[in-house]
């Protein structure tokens, strides 16, 4: 059975002390409290990149230019299959409007070399400074019982040990 499908968009701008990523506080649902990137799922008939471009609008109010993939990423959560997903990861440089708050989120601007990781899905301390600095990222990333931790990974930044549980 295919996994659901779902999209992320981490849009850069120049910044004083260098480039900042916008990222926004989830306020409801999968992933409410962290820092995440606008984003959602893939409607029937959609592409990944139709996709971001209305969740994008619909969460931050923000009509992108170009986009560029930067990502495909598995998360296989055994102890709640119905989160399960598929991933597409883009970068987005150019875009209309001034970011604004919306139901689902709201968003921060965040310097590129201090991003709050700890406030992220686990996740993302393996691969979002790699996409972020236009390296393609593809991985999967397993979540534990707790529903918050990598328990396992192929991502060549995952290795087992104590804290840990399998290299995928």
């Amino acid at each position: 059975m295919a996994l659901p499908e779902v999209c992320v968009c981490y849009l850069l701008r120049p910044g004083v002390g260098g480039e900042e990523v916008l990222l926004g506080r989830k306020k409801f649902g999968l992933g409410m409290g962290n820092l995440v990137g606008p984003g959602g799922k893939i409607e029937p008939g959609e592409t990944p990149e139709l996709a971001i471009r209305r969740e994008v609008a619909e969460e931050v109010s923000l009509v992108l230019g170009r986009v560029d993939l930067m990502g495909e990423l598995t998360y296989p959560f055994p102890h709640r299959p119905a989160w399960s997903q598929r991933s597409w990861v883009f970068l987005c440089r150019d875009w209309q409007g001034e970011a604004r708050e919306s139901d689902e989120l709201a968003p921060e601007w965040h310097a590129v070399s201090d991003i709050p990781i700890a406030r992220m899905w686990d996740d993302a301390r393996y691969w979002v400074h790699d996409a972020l600095a236009g390296r393609f990222v593809r991985a999967t990333f397993e979540f534990g019982a707790d529903l918050r931790t990598v328990s396992a990974s192929d991502h060549p930044a995952f290795t087992a040990g104590p804290a840990r549980s399998t290299r995928l």
